[in-house]
């Protein structure tokens, strides 16, 4: 091929097949951290706590918005404890702007609802409302822990989680067995599992005083005295609490090359994890001030306090404005940022739910998406043409492979990410994310150096 060829032809081959063996194996480690900080963080609540675990070990301290802090301090803000902001002041501050990456660490779960534990039919049994967009057939018939905080009625907050540990009991939602799923098996996929069916078995065995007497509701009683003589929690607690049900499988190499990483919760704990690390792993001094934001709510839309469709990460940038005399208006406005979240991997066996020439494929690299929504580009921000050519610029002068797509074909459906609420504070913002395969299962699939490529791209536009 002729050297222009070369020039002008967009590499779009497989990065094991672009890189040395030396990075493959820097990217291999840095995803056994990464697999470490999954299993660590099932819930957003445990993703901030590790999180700030983490920055604190690399000299973050507690954001004072009363402060003026010099070039190359590290502070974070921890958001209700649902939300976190990581921060590395610039040589130049905020005036010039700063650099977002901005990723999400909510995922979809069972949660339950406010007044859950009941019996039927001599069982313990929790209602549950789904949190985000699920499979509901997906959640059965599947091995899952509990996680969470219950307050109590003196104000006493009890965190639980119960099912990651090899000696933890675990739970589970049932199905029904083929010999008597007739009705079920001719129901479309959305209806064979109905939300109220999403039940979760918390047990089997009736309290009793003594053997002679029987107990009403012996079966939910025997439930509320172990969780009261565990946590000391009463019934009317629950009504404050979050409690999510999640997979309690482990973080896991797939694969005989042990290429890619299984696990719950990649979306969008796969970007939130690179984005965070590339804060960590600043080299210098950042010229603009650094921001990585790890949010909530995403998967519902981004609404709440600790969700990016509310104020709070417009007001820390607004106090790291005022403490340098700045109109948090100008800095915003100058200001560029990496909507961290993941994309969706081309899939073989369903490849006609996808437009192959602008797919994101497993091992090319980090994803770049200018829009995502749906349809007519409905729900979206849709990057400019120059803010395009800049992130290319980065990555490609810093060595990160990456690719373009789209979320699967026209018309077929789409997505939505945080993008558009930090476009509509008048930054420069486009999507860049690992690709995922099974998105939003109780077990996705990635790339390993699709994550490390994340990693280098983050930490390569923060360093510009």
């Amino acid at each position: 091929m002729s050297d222009f060829a070369n020039e002008v032809t967009l590499d779009r081959s497989n990065a094991y097949l672009r890189l040395e063996e030396k990075e493959i194996e820097t990217a291999y480690d840095f995803c056994e951290d990464y697999k470490f900080f999954l299993d660590h963080s099932k819930t957003e609540r445990e993703a901030v706590s590790t999180s700030i675990e983490i920055a604190v070990k690399n000299g973050f301290e507690p954001f004072d918005p009363l402060k003026k802090y010099a070039p190359g301090a590290k502070v974070y803000l921890n958001n209700r404890g649902k939300s976190v902001i990581f921060s590395v002041i610039g040589k130049n501050g905020a005036k010039n702007g700063v650099r977002i990456a901005a990723a999400h660490i909510d995922s979809p779960r069972i949660d339950l609802k406010p007044m859950p534990l009941y019996e039927k039919n001599e069982l313990a049994l929790l209602k549950t409302h789904y949190y985000g967009g699920i499979k509901k057939y997906q959640w059965t018939a599947l091995p899952l822990s509990m996680h969470g905080v219950v307050i109590k009625r003196n104000g006493e907050k009890v965190e639980i989680s119960i099912g990651e540990n090899s000696d933890d009991p675990q739970f589970c939602i049932t199905d029904l067995l083929p010999h008597l799923s007739q009705e079920q098996s001719v129901k479309t996929l959305g209806k064979a599992i109905e939300g109220e069916d999403l039940n979760i078995l918390v047990g089997s065995r009736p309290y009793r005083e003594d053997d002679e007497e029987k107990v009403e509701k012996a079966y939910k009683l025997n439930i509320l005295k172990i969780l009261n003589d565990r946590y000391g929690i009463e019934e009317e607690d629950l009504i404050s609490a979050e409690i999510e049900f999640v997979p309690t499988l482990k973080a896991s190499d797939i694969g005989f090359d042990r290429s890619m990483i299984g696990s719950y919760g990649h979306d969008d704990r796969v970007c939130a994890y690179p984005a965070l690390m590339a804060m960590m792993n600043l080299e210098e001094i950042p010229d603009q001030t650094a921001v990585t934001v790890l949010t909530d709510k995403e998967e519902t839309g981004s609404d709440g306090n600790t969700g990016l469709n509310s104020a709070y990460l417009a007001y820390f940038i607004e106090d790291l404005a005022q403490a340098e005399g700045l109109a948090v208006r100008h800095v915003l406005s100058k200001s560029k940022c990496l909507s961290a979240d993941v994309t969706a991997a081309l899939d073989p066996t369903y490849e006609r739910a996808y437009e192959p020439m602008n797919s994101c494929y497993i091992n090319r690299g980090v994803g770049v998406c200018k829009y995502t929504g749906s349809r007519g580009k409905g729900a979206t921000s849709d990057a400019s043409a120059e803010f395009v050519g800049e992130v290319r610029k980065i990555f490609n002068d810093n060595g990160v492979i990456w690719q373009m797509g789209e979320l699967g074909r026209v018309d077929l459906g789409g997505g939505g990410t945080v993008a558009k609420y930090i476009a509509n504070l008048n930054v420069d913002v486009i999507d860049v994310g690992v690709p995922v395969l099974s998105m939003h299962a109780p077990f996705e699939i990635v790339g390993k150096l699709d994550v490390y490529m994340a990693y280098k791209g983050f930490k390569a536009f923060f360093e510009v």
